[in-house]
């Protein structure tokens, strides 16, 4: 990494500024990327992503049918697991 010469305290203050903005976007990059590695390993989204495997290899109306289905039969199976 350059060295950097700085001719003003201002410009060392637009450059810290910039760092500490630069550094609040990477944070939020990464508590966004936990969020969705947290929502896709729910047991509600592990079942949907396998079965959306092979709900469009089903001819006609059945994918449509089964892929709107499919919630309905989790939170059901779910509620049965934990004993509602």
């Amino acid at each position: 990494m350059a060295t950097k010469k700085y001719s003003s305290y201002a410009q060392i203050d637009r450059e810290l500024e910039i760092l500490k903005i630069e550094k609040e976007i990477n944070l939020q990059k990464l508590y966004l990327g936990i969020q969705d590695i947290k929502e896709n390993l729910e047991p509600k989204n592990i079942v949907k992503n396998m079965v959306s495997n092979y709900v469009p290899n089903l001819p006609g109306p059945y994918g449509k049918i089964l892929n709107l289905a499919i919630p309905f039969i989790t939170k059901f199976i779910f509620k049965k697991i934990r004993g509602r």
